[in-house]
């Protein structure tokens, strides 16, 4: 499935291709195609990716006929490549055509001064704008969270506040209340 999202495919090449059509890498061309978690790509797709970086042609799948393609690709991960490579579940080669240029993000835990900023930003961006009005108890559970869904989990925290709290302000034990479902507790 993910060779022939990539690759596009043929009509006919398997049951259920009634039609020909353009992968992601084609659709790309002359853009960027951004690839969430490629270090999850299996094996057999790493193999067509690398041949697709390095020739800038692809095959749909069911296809024979080469195809130009020029594309940047940006991609990301959580896992770490480098020993994924070591381990053997992750080419070394593809790598080295992938890491051009690497950006370590840091979890949100590893970043807690920027929670409050983060939610400002989410709340400029809503629909309504309604700014979420945090007490500095409030600010210091959110900034003492450690976060494991990552920005996620801080925009659910953040939808959620809108609809619990709106109009009023946030108050730690209101915190706790709006992070429940992430901590799987009841109230």
């Amino acid at each position: 499935l993910l060779e022939s999202e990539l690759f596009g495919h043929e009509k006919g090449a398997f049951t259920g291709a009634h039609a020909r059509r353009i992968g992601l890498i084609e659709q790309a061309h002359g853009g960027t195609l951004f690839l969430d978690e490629i270090g999850e790509m299996p094996a057999n797709v790493q193999v067509k990716l690398l041949r697709a970086l390095e020739t800038r042609q692809i095959q749909r799948v069911g296809g024979g006929t080469p195809i130009p393609v020029d594309f940047r690709l940006v991609s990301a991960t959580n896992r770490n490549l480098h020993e994924d490579v070591r381990q053997n579940r992750f080419r070394e080669d593809l790598l080295f055509r992938v890491e051009v240029f690497a950006l370590a993000v840091p979890a949100l835990c590893d970043r807690a001064r920027d929670i409050l900023a983060i939610l400002r930003a989410m709340t400029q961006n809503s629909r309504d704008g309604q700014m979420l009005q945090l007490t500095p108890d409030a600010q210091e559970v959110l900034i003492g969270y450690d976060w494991p869904g990552n920005v996620r989990e801080l925009r659910n925290f953040h939808d959620r506040a809108q609809v619990l709290f709106r109009n009023r302000t946030i108050a730690a034990h209101d915190v706790r209340t709006a992070l429940i479902p992430t901590l799987g507790l009841s109230p």
